[in-house]
């Protein structure tokens, strides 16, 4: 376990980033950088394998763990031997950058990017250090919401700021229920949604380097939580998003509009998932379902269901989708015809965590601190295992190199700690 120590960059802590600039960390192809991973849709690499079982109170096949000051539901990122991870500490009035040492878990440096934040507007299951972190491998981008607006900064892997850059208002009039889009990286821009009930609701693209912006996308004025993807769909990259009933796709160079077509509902919270030429996505507010469109040829909706999966995005694997509702069932669909392959109660409600795809396994984890190890196998349903991890899980579970990443909570002395831990059979 690490030891809390204050924000701020003291002498000691400045020196080390310094001394740390001295010494380029490696990217792999196989680093997490970004929200959904390197392929953009929750998978891990296909040969690596993670234990089925772990225990926290134990040790078993826990690497290590450590305890992150403040709270967020952003995920982890990975850049070579180093971990990101973005938090808002309330008593600090600071929304934070942590970098963690990959193999020990030792806190390396705290950086902070917002102090005198002040108080946020916000549900209970949201956080002010929701977005994940993205990186070119040079320089990690944070978004974080306050004072009614969203700010974007670029550092350098020793936390040095290259840029901060007001990306616009976000003041949200009939929900005050906070912000969740995480920035994504496509080619020389950083794409950040930002939708909302207010004339600033819109997808910003900025310049990587400087932060200037370089387009903009009108969306409606209409309280959405998406974060968007680009993904490559019928033969083309696109830039796609769902909400304000509606699934969008644009092209993600200049955001000119591609396509559009009427689906989903108001808002939704979970990002688009995709099987070559269709595309699926769940929600939401006011009318609940999962929806799925063809994206070639006659764009259109093919199938629909009422099965609600609001926070959690879908998961998409070879013809079929599998989804966990927030009444804590699990779905497994074809997804040319939505046909129902099989369904199973995991637990009684409560998700935030969107699933993940380890090989041939779907991991699952509940805001109770349960995670759920499945069979990713239409034809029947796989329990593999069951293993209680801390005891509330709002951020997505990320895999790299045969090891497992979980941000959790765990009661201490009549208060929530966050941890982030490590979980691998590793030696």
């Amino acid at each position: 376990m690490q030891k809390h120590f204050r924000w701020g960059a003291s002498a000691l802590g400045w020196g080390l980033a310094i001394l740390g600039g001295l010494f380029a960390t490696d990217t792999r192809a196989t680093d997490w950088l970004q929200w959904r991973g390197p392929t953009s849709d929750n998978h891990a690499q296909q040969d690596w394998t993670l234990p089925l079982r772990w225990n926290v109170q134990t040790g078993q096949n826990i690497q290590w763990k450590t305890a992150i000051d403040g709270r967020g539901h952003s995920t982890p990122i990975v850049v070579g031997d180093w971990i990101y991870l973005t938090t808002h500490d309330p008593s600090a009035d600071v929304q934070a950058l942590v970098r963690l040492d990959r193999n020990t878990g030792r806190i390396l440096n705290k950086w902070a990017i917002h102090r005198n934040v002040g108080p946020i507007q916000m549900h209970s299951n949201n956080s002010g250090a929701s977005p994940s972190p993205a990186s070119d491998g040079q320089h990690i981008y944070v978004s974080f919401h306050n004072r009614n607006a969203i700010h974007v900064t670029a550092v350098t892997l020793q936390g040095r700021q290259v840029w901060q850059r007001r990306v616009c208002d976000f003041a949200p009039q009939a929900f005050e229920f906070g912000y969740g889009a995480s920035p994504i990286i496509e080619g020389e821009l950083l794409i950040v949604a930002a939708e909302f009930d207010g004339d600033a609701s819109g997808i910003y693209a900025l310049d990587l380097d400087t932060g200037k912006p370089v387009w903009k996308i009108e969306r409606p004025i209409n309280l959405n939580f998406a974060s968007a993807i680009v993904a490559p769909i019928a033969g083309e990259r696109l830039l796609v998003i769902a909400g304000a009933e509606t699934m969008d796709a644009y092209d993600p160079v200049t955001g000119q509009r591609r396509w559009s077509v009427p689906t989903t509902t108001e808002a939704i919270c979970g990002t688009i998932v995709w099987d070559d030429r269709r595309l699926l996505v769940s929600g939401g507010n006011p009318t609940p379902g999962t929806w799925c469109i063809n994206a070639a040829g006659e764009h259109r909706e093919l199938w629909s269901n009422r099965v609600m999966c609001y926070e959690q995005s879908l998961l998409a694997n070879d013809g079929y989708v599998y989804a966990v509702a927030d009444s804590g069932v699990a779905y497994c669909w074809r997804t040319h015809d939505g046909r129902e392959m099989w369904k199973e109660r995991l637990f009684g409600g409560g998700i935030s965590a969107s699933p993940l795809l380890v090989g041939d396994e779907l991991l699952v984890a509940s805001e109770r601190g349960e995670v759920y190890v499945l069979a990713a196998n239409p034809d029947r349903f796989e329990m593999r295992a069951q293993n209680q991890t801390g005891e509330s899980i709002f951020a997505s579970p990320v895999a790299v190199d045969d090891t497992l990443y979980i941000r959790s909570g765990i009661q201490e002395n009549g208060k929530r700690q966050e941890y982030l831990i490590a979980i691998s059979e590793k030696p």
